[in-house]
């Protein structure tokens, strides 16, 4: 059965149910989790994009820990209240997907827990799911929650 779940969250109320449910999962089948969130790194669009770094930059870059350490923090609590072994992790990448994925493969996980938004039509082509993109590119197994 499964040994260590990877939880990733993007914080929205969904991934907290998708977290909850995973716990309770982890729980019944004795398996360790690993919370897991992507501070997302935005990829410069033009050439305007390219300014000097300022002095906003490191106070940005604390904003996103912060906000990283909010999340995983959740996970943790609700664990470690269940009595089940949990590390967290969060990591600067322009790829959400290919982050979770790198992660959850590198990490040893089995098996990964993740909410969807559900996004379909012209929304879900354009905004992308990186629930969706996991499951198209992982060889572990995802447990999806809507």
């Amino acid at each position: 059965m499964y040994k260590h779940i990877l939880l990733p969250t993007d914080g929205s109320p969904l991934s907290e149910v998708a977290i909850s449910n995973g716990l309770q999962f982890a729980k019944a089948t004795g398996a360790k989790v690993t919370g897991f969130y992507v501070m997302v790194e935005h990829q410069p669009e033009s050439f305007e994009d390219y300014a000097p770094v300022d002095a906003k930059a490191p106070a940005l870059e604390e904003v996103a820990k912060q906000e990283a350490d909010k999340y995983l923090k959740v996970v943790a609590d609700k664990a470690r209240a269940m009595g089940i072994p949990c590390e967290t992790y969060s990591m600067r990448h322009a790829s959400p997907h290919q982050a979770i994925i790198t992660f959850a493969t590198q990490g040893g996980c089995d098996l990964i827990i993740m909410a969807s938004h559900g996004r379909k039509g012209i929304t879900g082509e354009l905004v992308g799911s990186v629930t969706s993109r996991v499951i198209t590119n992982c060889k572990i197994p995802v447990l999806v929650y809507r």
